[in-house]
């Protein structure tokens, strides 16, 4: 619809929709009730000559919100909770004779009644909740004016104008950038949907910009440092640019269950040109591998300069980016490791793993998917559209996995309904529920046709659910948030809810016992370093007096993090003995392990004379080397330091195209280095100069990548001093 038609529906105008907070219209300086009779000049009238908005760091307005570590020299406040301007006039002020009012204004078409155009009396006090401003301090031709803005405002960025009246009409300010305001969400104030009563978790999940993220296997658990760089600069801008794309309607940006579910959709560039492009085919020719990002600052301001996705992004990266976009908004935000997460595409509460007769999986019938892990957020919001207790930590996951109401996104799912099994409160709370309370079905495919369950592991998906301790870089449980210890009755309640709520389980399991067979099988795998031959060890039991034989099957498989298998070379089928140990050789998997793979061995057996099968399954991580990180000079704000970040490859091939990426929030913009080559047993250095503007706890964050090897990190705490006082 263009601009000028103005179809009517009703005897009511329809105006565009109001969907973008880039685009704007100047409200008109003068707007006339009528002809100005000759020899009145309007200039004799209260005019505006300037306006101080005390937005300078420092200054209590953004000491007060929590703003003061943005980049960004415009005034940023929260919403519910009052802050200070300053107009001067051409004359002092007489509240006795003079009237005027401030007003702010986002998007193009403004509406009182959408939130778009808000008009702020100047009143004799103010009131919790309500837009109001209240003259605090009148001195000469100056007025002190404390503004309240309401806990449901939108969130983005306004234009401000003081509008003073006359008797032939209004006198306006002119459109003015440096007096554009932000407004945030704000966990501080009780009014806001996001309040979150606890100082300590503030500081955290919405003011600390530098995160751990949780990778790896469940026995074997992998932390790498994310900078989320919420208060760099560009990144507000960015956060708002999001929605802009998103075509979000400017009215809808005030509601946290909203701005989470459309930054779900958009993170992520399945099917709306979003932030990133998902890839986990090994192959990153047109951008940067997944395990090369150290922050989301590159990813927002890339995507921002070049309005086209970024490339390439995986759950860590989707997760990482998210976090930065909630916390930079207000909405307290965290990122979660769910390992052993189940990727089931009909939400039944089954994986289904099928065998071979004689023990081997197959293939084609095995669809599901178990990831060894998965990232996703959590946002903490109140949830009005749901019962009470139903409100708090959110999950949101940005991954493109399924298709939600059109759309590749996942939640807000209230956890605590997830926990209790109450799966039929909005959004995709079927799908979280079997993320982390899926069985595990192993079903032998016969001959025939016809499938016989072998065994049932309820206790394999979701084993572990974790995120960042408050106040360290420890690692949090948080497991029994999302469900019940195994056996218990809340447990079996919250499954039987669920299913009520029309979660499926087409095969009938009820009943099924694990096999109780007479022989025991286990199996070890050496801690393996990469590069390098490794052991791994069977052994058998025979709990009875009676005398078995077996035949027992061995496959090693290249698993990436998803659960994609590649078949490595290595198989053995034999009758086995007691104990048996097999040497796995580093040429057997070095060849195809690459992006964060591991190593996944499966051991069927099957008895002989009881036809009993034994299946036992267990993923390693191999042990990859690290980036040193060096420096020296003052850790100091203002003062120059020298970084060195060190690698030595101990491997017996040469690594080629390689790329270091280096990153500091508050310490060093990223940075990034190229190097050819990398000889075997070489070591090679890169150094950089940077000055520090933030003082406190800061990390150096580092990452290597190259054509044969990723996943190599490091990283170095800091603790940068302030600048003494002259």
């Amino acid at each position: 619809m263009s601009e000028t038609s103005e179809p009517a529906f009703g005897g009511r105008r329809a105006l565009p929709r109001n969907a973008s907070n880039a685009a704007e219209d100047d409200l008109p300086t003068v707007e006339l009730q009528g002809l100005v009779p000759r020899g009145v000049s309007l200039q004799d009238y209260l005019h505006v000559t300037n306006v101080h908005l005390f937005k300078e760091r420092w200054d209590t307005n953004k000491m007060d919100h929590h703003t003061d570590k943005y980049e960004n020299n415009k005034l940023i406040v929260r919403r519910g909770q009052s802050f200070f301007i300053q107009i001067d006039f051409n004359r002092p002020y007489d509240p006795r004779r003079d009237l005027f009012r401030v007003e702010y204004v986002i998007g193009r078409y403004p509406q009182e009644n959408k939130g778009t155009y808000i008009p702020v009396p100047v009143v004799p006090e103010l009131q919790r909740g309500k837009w109001g401003a209240k003259v605090v301090v009148r001195e000469d031709r100056s007025v002190r004016l404390s503004i309240q803005s309401s806990p449901e405002c939108i969130v983005g960025k306004f234009r401000m104008y003081v509008a003073v009246w006359t008797p032939y009409g209004i006198l306006r300010t002119s459109r003015n950038p440096e007096t554009d305001t932000y407004i945030l969400f704000n966990p501080w104030c009780e009014e806001d949907a996001v309040y979150l009563d606890d100082d300590k978790e503030r500081e955290e999940y919405v003011l600390n910009d530098i995160g751990v993220i949780f990778y790896g296997d469940f026995n074997d658990i992998k932390t790498r440092s994310w900078s989320y760089g919420q208060f760099e600069d560009g990144i507000l801008d960015a956060c708002l640019y999001v929605m802009d794309k998103a075509q979000m309607d400017l009215s809808g940006r005030g509601n946290p269950i909203k701005v989470s579910r459309v930054g779900s959709a958009m993170v992520n560039a399945k099917d709306d040109e979003g932030v990133l492009v998902g890839s986990w085919d090994n192959i990153y020719a047109y951008g940067v591998p997944p395990s090369a990002w150290t922050g989301s600052v590159d990813i927002l301001l890339e995507y921002q300069s070049t309005k086209s996705p970024v490339q390439y992004g995986q759950c860590w990266v989707f997760a990482g980016v998210f976090n930065t976009f909630l916390r930079c908004l207000g909405i307290p935000a965290r990122v979660i490791t769910n390992y052993f997460s189940a990727h089931d595409n009909d939400a039944n509460l089954q994986m289904d793993i099928f065998l071979e007769e004689d023990g081997n999986v197959n293939s084609k019938l095995t669809k599901d998917s178990v990831w060894n892990y998965h990232c996703w957020n959590e946002a903490w919001m109140k949830r009005p559209d749901l019962p009470v207790g139903f409100g708090g930590w959110q999950a949101v996951d940005s991954t493109p996995q399924e298709n939600s109401d059109g759309m590749y996104r996942c939640g807000p799912a209230s956890v605590q309904a997830i926990k209790h099994g109450h799966i039929c409160f909005q959004f995709d709370a079927p799908f979280v529920f079997a993320e982390v309370n899926s069985d595990l079905i192993y079903i032998t495919a016969k001959k025939d046709g016809t499938h016989v369950v072998e065994n049932v592991d309820t206790t394999h998906i979701g084993k572990l659910i974790v995120t960042k301790e408050v106040g360290g870089d420890g690692i949090k449980d948080i497991t029994d948030t999302y469900k019940f210890q195994e056996g218990q009755e809340e447990e079996r309640l919250a499954l039987e809810t669920a299913l009520m709520y029309g979660a499926k389980k087409p095969i009938n399991t009820d009943g099924i016992l694990k096999p109780r067979s007479d022989v025991a099988m286990n199996f070890e795998v050496e801690n393996a370093v990469l590069g390098r031959d490794f052991k791994l060890t069977i052994t058998f039991q025979n709990n009875s007096p009676n005398r078995y034989t077996l035949s027992a099957y061995l496959s090693g498989n290249i698993v990436f993090y998803t659960g994609k298998q590649e078949t490595l070379s290595l198989i053995e089928s034999s009758p086995f003995i007691l104990k048996e140990e097999l040497l796995i050789r580093a040429g057997e998997y070095m060849g195809q392990l690459l992006e964060q793979a591991y190593l996944h061995f499966f051991v069927t057996a099957r008895v002989n004379e009881t036809k009993d099968v034994l299946a036992k399954q267990k993923s390693t991580v191999l042990t990859i080397p690290q980036l040193i990180i060096k420096v020296r000079g003052a850790q100091m704000v203002g003062s120059d330091m020298v970084v060195t970040v060190e690698f030595t490859n101990p491997l017996k091939e040469t690594l080629r195209n390689v790329w270091i990426h280096l990153d500091g929030p508050g310490v060093m913009k990223p940075r990034r280095k190229m190097f050819r080559e990398i000889r075997p047993n070489s070591t090679v250095q890169w150094e950089e100069v940077c000055r520090p503007w933030v003082s406190g706890h800061r990390k150096l964050i580092a990452s290597l990548t190259s054509d044969s090897l990723r996943h190599v990190y490091g990283e170095l705490d800091l603790q940068i001093q302030r600048r003494p006082s002259a």
